[in-house]
């Protein structure tokens, strides 16, 4: 049953990245590829280059190509900087992995951190309460909650 849901829940996902890969928009590329110029996506950038761009991404949209063929055109022009996300392979593979590395070892310092403090309250609690009480006098004092008690 989990499988099926899944499965089922993935391709509902992979169809949308289908389409957007094989039917990509200008808005979709603008937030994907970044001016030489001002080194920011093209989405903020105001610069010529940036215009120059979206109209040749745009003309490449009209030709029919696909998002990967229009990146891969942009990569050849402007080199690899020109996109938004490093490439997955080789050392910029590390920009992919090295955050969530950091967050399971965050996560990790994170809880020993949690155990320690609450190992230091429960041994301060113990010395807060005090010497253990002689067996007579805890006597007594058992026998006067009851009384309260009762």
């Amino acid at each position: 049953m989990r499988l099926a849901a899944a499965l089922f829940l993935a391709l509902v996902l992979a169809a949308p990245a289908a389409a957007s890969e094989s039917h990509p928009t200008l808005g979709e590329l603008e937030g994907e590829v970044m001016c030489p110029t001002c080194k920011t996506t093209l989405d903020q950038s105001t610069a010529p280059i940036a215009d120059r761009i979206r109209g040749f991404i745009s003309a490449r949209i009209a030709a029919g190509d696909t998002k990967s063929e229009i990146k891969r055109k942009l990569v050849l022009q402007f080199g690899p900087s020109v996109l938004a996300e490093p490439s997955k392979h080789g050392f910029n593979l590390l920009a992919w992995v090295l955050p969530f590395a950091g967050l399971g070892l965050g996560a990790l310092a994170l809880g020993a951190l949690a155990w320690r403090w609450s190992r230091g309250r429960a041994v301060g609690a113990a010395k807060a309460s005090g010497p253990a009480l002689d067996s007579e006098l805890e006597q007594r004092v058992d026998e006067e909650l009851a009384r309260f008690d009762g």
